[in-house]
């Protein structure tokens, strides 16, 4: 792995640096890193610090991956896939280990509870594999239950499979699916993460994480899901990049088909069959939509349609048009300092908050 990449892993890397300031940053400099991480400190404001990652952690890291033979993806290379790129929050870098072909347009995210039932396993793993079987890439996030079948049936409709991690590559998450991540390597899958080597993943990288398995996919298929399940989140995620939503129906009794069931009232494709998806797959990502082509309110897991995503979306739910302390916002989230700091700068590039006198932050009045 060229050892050229390191000024923008390291600005991406860098403290302060969220996926929306990379890219303005790099436009800023027109692409130089090397100079965006010069001018880093100077950018920095009372109540934020903006600072270089150091150099030797982030080379060790560059051939730690490059001996793992994994390769990094920036948002600005013709390689990183096209779909995830549209996202407003795109992750600023990836790191792919496996067949980086699989992250080509054809690609549907297939996901849902961990506790899942036999029985949403076994739909899951023949959805999974009539889809790979009919050239579709299956996108899941590696966890218990349903991800971890619809990666098991797609291995089996031919490896057409992505595997989107909340950690590093090398710290497989959970343990037990260890094998599993193996076995996509190994037939013919990838397997993707933003996160660096050696970070142990944490509540809070899982929103960050299901934006990549929604980002890189024309579809979400949930099966199986809890009402205010994280799966929930992935579906609301892809309905704000414009995706179809698809959700397998459950009985009623089951309080694990009470959010797929909910997902199909408020519009969402009912779903029994892989060819009840292809039929409703956009051919190709320009076929897709900047916003959801019909109304769909999934009142129960959607803010409004040009909220931010994720972890920009929690920090803004803290905010009024009343400004707040920036130490009472940190205090108050579920981010480490520097994350939260990252976000907060992403949302005021945006113009979505207002960084005030006496290091306090605000929601912009939109009138």
């Amino acid at each position: 792995m060229p050892h050229t990449n390191l000024p923008r892993l390291r600005l991406a890397r860098s403290e302060g640096v969220g996926a929306l300031t990379w890219r303005r940053l790099m436009g800023r400099f027109g692409g130089d890193a090397a100079a965006a991480l010069d001018a880093l400190p100077g950018l920095a404001e009372a109540g934020r610090r903006l600072a270089p990652a150091p150099a030797g952690p982030v080379l060790r890291e560059i051939e730690a991956l490059a001996a793992m033979g994994a390769r990094l993806l920036f948002v600005d290379d013709p390689s990183y896939p096209a779909l995830l790129a549209r996202l407003p929050n795109a992750p600023a870098m990836l790191a792919v280990l496996g067949a980086r072909d699989r992250l080509g347009p054809r690609a549907v995210a297939l996901v849902g509870a961990r506790a899942a039932s036999t029985g949403g396993r076994r739909i899951a793993e023949a959805l999974a594999e009539d889809l790979a079987k009919a050239g579709i890439v299956v996108v899941s996030g590696l966890a218990r239950g349903i991800d971890a079948a619809a990666h098991t049936g797609a291995l089996r409709g031919a490896g057409r499979t992505v595997a989107v991690v909340p950690g590093g590559l090398d710290i497989p998450y959970p343990r037990e699916n260890a094998y599993l991540q193996d076995r996509i390597i190994a037939e013919g899958g990838a397997v993707v993460a933003e996160a660096p080597l050696g970070m142990a993943p944490l509540s809070r990288h899982f929103p960050a994480r299901n934006r990549i398995v929604a980002g890189l996919s024309l579809g979400v298929v949930v099966v199986e899901a809890a009402r205010n399940s994280g799966t929930l989140i992935t579906a609301r995620m892809g309905l704000e990049a414009g995706r179809e939503i698809f959700a397998v129906p459950g009985s009623p009794l089951d309080p694990r088909s009470a959010g797929a069931n909910d997902l199909i009232r408020q519009g969402a494709h009912l779903t029994e069959t892989a060819e009840d998806v292809l039929d409703l797959l956009p051919e190709a990502p320009h076929d897709l939509p900047l916003a959801p082509a019909r109304p769909m309110p999934m009142a129960r897991v959607s803010p409004a349609p040009s909220a931010p995503f994720g972890q920009g979306a929690q920090l803004l739910e803290l905010l009024g048009v009343e400004a707040m302390p920036v130490d009472e916002v940190l205090r108050r989230c579920h981010l480490s300092a520097a994350e939260a700091r990252a976000v907060l700068l992403d949302l005021e590039l945006e113009g979505l908050i207002e960084h005030l006198p006496g290091n306090r932050i605000s929601r912009k009045n939109p009138g």
